[in-house]
């Protein structure tokens, strides 16, 4: 199988994201459907974080096993650099544009300048921020599991690239409805455009990083972009679930985070029957 395949592979496992993204043009969804949409995702994002820091942590854990200290002191510090920097960087992001907000919203009126209700259509809503800051958090760890396919095929395993591209385009498929929940929680409509771009952040990674993993056999490269999107991942999750407790709907909530995470375990459980 040719390079050109394997990244075409690559493409079609990142991009089974899509498959969930139409569920963002619901008309005016009811505040059961918004609320159950929100809550599949926290469960969904709960079952990422788990399985993205089990895969960070492993090369680490190994060295210690095998009492390699330098490597495994490597890892760790890749590892909680790579959480710091996606946690505490979407927070001190999501301050910046509240702030962008904020301003905009509070500019005096005065020629040439527009006024707070023009700029508003135009101005990204908490719901869609929320959503590209979970697209953003999808797509770091899809990225690793790129690498994953990619570095498969350069080592001449092909038939493990294939079942990844198997297991990963079956568990992709889910994260589109945690993507586009917060907007279908606000009863925001994103057009398809919108739906497209939030496809290719999350989806577009995969084939990004099968590319460079075709290339570039880099273990603590792999670790950098797991830190990444756990510490992505788990800043969204806390966001999300204050959008959650905001319904006031706790038994609904409490079944439909359980079906996210049955969701997550049901897809990686593919990926481990096939013997990856």
């Amino acid at each position: 199988m040719s390079d050109v395949q394997i990244a075409l592979l690559g493409a079609i496992a990142g991009f089974t994201i899509c498959l969930g993204l139409p569920v963002g043009r619901l008309r005016r969804p009811v505040p059961r459907l918004s609320a159950g949409l929100n809550a599949v995702a926290v469960g969904i994002l709960l079952f990422l974080l788990w399985d993205v820091l089990g895969a960070a942590w492993e090369p680490t854990d190994a060295s210690l096993s095998d009492h390699h200290w330098a490597t495994a002191a490597t890892g760790g510090v890749v590892l909680t650099a790579g959480l710091a920097v996606g946690l505490c960087g979407l927070v001190y992001y999501d301050r910046w544009s509240s702030r962008r907000r904020a301003s905009a919203a509070d500019s005096p009126d005065g020629p040439g300048a527009a006024t707070a209700t023009e700029l508003a259509p135009r101005a990204r809503s908490r719901a869609a921020g929320l959503a590209f800051m979970i697209a953003t958090g999808i797509g770091l760890h899809n990225f690793a599991e790129g690498l994953a396919i990619g570095n498969s095929a350069a080592q001449g395993e092909i038939s493990l690239a294939v079942l990844l591209v198997i297991g990963f385009g079956l568990h992709n498929a889910t994260e589109g409805f945690g993507i586009v929940a917060p907007l279908a929680a606000e009863g925001e409509r994103p057009s398809w455009g919108t739906l497209a771009l939030l496809g290719l952040i999350g989806g577009g990674p995969t084939f990004v990083g099968t590319l460079v993993g075709q290339q570039v056999v880099n273990e603590t490269l792999s670790i950098a972009f797991l830190g990444l999107a756990a510490g992505s991942i788990l800043y969204v999750i806390i966001e999300l679930l204050a959008v959650v407790r905001r319904a006031a709907m706790k038994e609904l909530t409490t079944w439909m985070i359980l079906l996210g995470l049955l969701l997550g375990f049901a897809t990686d459980a593919v990926v481990t029957a096939a013997g990856v």
